[in-house]
């Protein structure tokens, strides 16, 4: 599969959705990177970033590290970019 960045972006967004990451649960920053090969580590680093920046993830810093959630507020517009880069429906 060609992993592009709107494709990294979008598979992690469809992670967070299906594991219901959404606003009070949290996830390790350090996780997001499973489930795609090992090469596009830092790849998929750089797309959690855009997507915090972009405010579709929202941070929560800990004494222990970095934690990210889906922004509840803008659950559609993530389902909506998970349906127009990955045609899967949430």
């Amino acid at each position: 599969m060609n992993f592009s960045d709107e494709v990294i972006k979008a598979r992690l967004l469809l992670n967070l959705r299906k594991k219901k990451v959404i606003g009070g649960v949290h996830t390790h920053f350090d996780t997001l990177k499973r489930g795609f090969p090992k090469h596009l580590g830092k790849n998929v680093e750089n797309a959690t970033k855009e997507l915090i920046k972009s405010e579709l993830l929202i941070i929560k810093p800990t004494s222990y590290g970095l934690q990210v959630s889906l922004n509840k507020e803008r659950l559609q517009e993530i389902e909506a970019l998970i349906l127009k880069v990955l045609d899967i429906i949430v």
